[in-house]
């Protein structure tokens, strides 16, 4: 038989078009996804163009007022959601956990109160949760009594039958003013009537001494390495606050927090306990953060917030920042930090005090500040009866050699900020100078 006079059979005609017919839906499949993938690629060139260019126009650029109103005071502390803290699979990957466990009153629910405690926590009607608590014999009564408990609890004299050396008076005095102002200014400017709210991650920055009953909300750069060496050492588990590491303090997860307790654990503690929150001047704190994740060597911060921030922020930047993040310059630092589309999220060392430890919703008994961190530590130490040895320590915790962060030195850094951005920081932190009465700074 000739090759022209071969005939295919129906067997072969088949997988030929079978071929052909898969061949022709890949290709099709492939070129819908380049097709999207440009569009895409060219609708975020746009916006980040619209969002970068020049510097000087951006929306999140304009100055605001330095008078507000109560009005907007009240929206600043409304906008303090924790659940937008918190990512929606991190979220349900918590909440499942929390549902799975044999403790039913651990519970991780919206809640709804008032900032002035008079209105009681409630559930969320017909919520997963709740359907999932009625389904379990005895949890919902117990769900039930917790919900009716008041939030946030009330703010109660300090207990000073401890303290018997006189030498205290100043420093006593001081520290009730502190508490009266923060508390007129939260009975003020923090009556926000349905404010939504996850009550885990509210308390998730509070440590627990459990001993001497003591709560400490963290505050980084101001003080609370040093904090946690303390409670280490009331918790027994070191006998020197000097002896202790740094990588012991924040990586070995000795201490316990406040949200690894159930309801009844955490409102126990909060309504018994003694509450203590130490805190800085925003500026010097923020700069404080800088110098330390950003002018040292350090495997976590450049490449994941220097990589972001010299790509976003640095015209023209060279290969070698770009691959290993370092170097980068305080003023694209802040540039990051204002930007209403961050490429990285927050962090807690440069997070607002307002939103780490929330002061108008837990009642601080004790509100210490950096700036006289021994001598209101120690005051603290002996009103709770720790041991007459312990002193606060007075030793930085890294870098020893770097001169601490001033007023001198944050001067140094602002200087190369125009007076535009200064005043936005000033914005950013407005809350933190209101509640902790810190002087507004030369901008």
């Amino acid at each position: 038989m000739q090759p022209f006079e071969m005939v295919m059979n129906p067997k072969q005609v088949f997988l030929s078009v079978l071929i052909f017919g898969v061949a022709g839906l890949l290709l099709f499949m492939y070129l819908q996804v380049w097709i999207e993938e440009q569009h895409a690629g060219k609708v975020e060139k746009r916006r980040e163009q619209k969002v970068t260019s020049g510097w000087g126009p951006m929306k999140y650029l304009r100055p605001v007022p330095r008078i507000m109103s109560t009005e907007k005071i009240q929206e600043h502390i409304t906008n303090q959601n924790p659940k937008f803290h918190m990512p929606e699979d991190v979220r349900e990957k918590r909440e499942n956990l929390l549902l799975n466990s044999e403790r039913s009153t651990r519970v991780l629910t919206k809640t709804s109160y008032s900032q002035g405690g008079d209105q009681a926590l409630s559930k969320s009607t017909g919520s997963p949760t709740e359907k999932w608590i009625e389904k379990h014999q005895g949890a919902k009564t117990v769900f039930n009594k917790f919900s009716n408990m008041h939030w946030p609890v009330d703010i109660h004299p300090l207990n000073k039958s401890l303290v018997k050396d006189n030498k205290w008076k100043k420093t006593d005095e001081i520290q009730e003013k502190r508490r009266s102002f923060l508390q007129e200014f939260c009975k003020k400017y923090g009556r926000v009537s349905r404010h939504q709210s996850h009550l885990f991650h509210t308390v998730s920055r509070i440590y627990v001494e459990d001993k001497h009953k003591i709560l400490y909300c963290e505050v980084p750069k101001a003080g609370c390495s040093n904090w946690k060496r303390i409670l280490m050492v009331l918790n027994g588990l070191a006998s020197s606050a000097y002896n202790i590491s740094h990588d012991a303090v924040h990586y070995g997860k000795h201490l316990k927090k406040l949200d690894s307790f159930d309801l009844k654990g955490i409102y126990t503690r909060l309504n018994t306990y003694t509450k203590a929150v130490f805190v800085r001047d925003p500026m010097e704190r923020l700069v404080s953060a800088f110098r330390d994740k950003f002018e040292h060597p350090n495997s976590y911060y450049h490449p994941v917030f220097g990589k972001a921030i010299i790509k976003k922020y640095r015209p023209n930047a060279c290969e070698e920042a770009l691959i290993n993040g370092s170097g980068v310059r305080f003023k694209e630092f802040i540039h990051y930090l204002l930007d209403s589309h961050r490429p990285v999220g927050m962090d807690i060392h440069w997070e607002k005090v307002s939103k780490l430890c929330y002061p108008c919703l837990i009642n601080y008994d004790f509100v210490g500040k950096f700036e006289t961190l021994e001598e209101d530590a120690n005051y603290f130490l002996q009103m709770i009866g720790a041991p007459k040895e312990l002193k606060f320590p007075n030793f930085k915790d890294r870098h020893s050699s770097d001169e601490r962060t001033n007023a001198q030195v944050v001067r140094q850094y602002l200087k190369d900020l125009t007076r535009t951005e200064r005043q936005l920081i000033y914005d950013f932190y407005y809350l933190d100078y209101l509640m902790f009465n810190y002087t507004t700074p030369f901008l």
